[in-house]
């Protein structure tokens, strides 16, 4: 097994102490984790403190150790700075798809009771208060009060976007590397294996559900839109190196 690197190492100390931080100082979740941006508790600095928050024992076990995992081997063909800015980068990918998706899911709220008759302004300060009327759900269907709420209501936190694109980064690099889920005993390769994490992700987020059935309170599509800039940072790396190696470079 492959001996932990310096800043994966660093990564996982920070993320550990905003951990049991959070533990001592409850309140702390409120400013650091991501909310919705048109929600009053938003502040300019949690697209990047949400990916050092975890919301469990469990959430940050399995973040920790899959940094650990598939972070020291990138970071050992990179090196730090590189390896960290990849990092960064889809974290904030994360963040930024995640952030587009509630605002979708917010609006369509929103419009469906504007459209029923209710004051936007009215609405908007009932939310702003952390609270809704039982009746808004005669005027839309239950998915769609479901999504608007959370959208709104939920905060973000967890590593989970910039791990899902250190998996990508890993089945770019090492695609016959053999993978497997503690409910999957037979290994899979990598090219295979992330692909179809990725489609049950997708699956997942489109239909508001978990694996497990009932609501899902994962953030499904922040783990897609790490992937996302993921994949276009090593596709533009492997463009880029190509062509810094041309034969016929002048």
């Amino acid at each position: 097994m492959m001996n932990i690197t310096e800043t994966v190492k660093q990564l996982i100390i920070i993320n550990v102490i905003f951990f049991l931080g959070s533990l001592v100082v409850p309140a702390a979740s409120t400013y650091l984790a991501l909310w919705y941006f048109e929600n009053p508790n938003f502040e300019y600095w949690q697209p990047l403190t949400h990916m050092f928050m975890h919301g469990g024992w469990m959430h940050i076990f399995f973040n920790m150790f899959a940094l650990y995992s598939f972070g020291s081997a990138l970071e050992h063909f990179w090196g730090g700075k590189k390896f960290l800015f990849f990092y960064i980068s889809c974290g904030l990918g994360a963040a930024l798809l995640h952030s587009g998706v509630n605002y979708y899911l917010y609006h369509e709220g929103l419009n469906t009771l504007v459209a029923s008759g209710y004051p936007r302004e009215q609405i908007i300060q009932v939310m702003a208060e952390g609270i809704y009327s039982p009746q808004w759900g005669d005027f839309m269907s239950k998915d769609t009060l479901n999504g608007f709420l959370q959208a709104y209501n939920a905060p973000a936190v967890g590593a989970s976007g910039a791990i899902y694109g250190l998996l990508v980064a890993f089945a770019f690099m090492f695609p016959t590397a053999e993978l497997a889920l503690m409910f999957i005993p037979v290994p899979v390769k990598a090219k295979y294996f992330v692909p179809g994490l990725l489609l049950i992700d997708l699956y997942l987020g489109l239909s508001g559900r978990s694996i497990f059935g009932g609501p899902s309170g994962i953030a499904h599509f922040a783990h897609i839109g790490g992937a996302i800039v993921g994949f276009l940072m090593m596709w533009f790396w492997k463009k880029n190196q190509f062509n810094n190696n041309r034969w016929d470079r002048r």
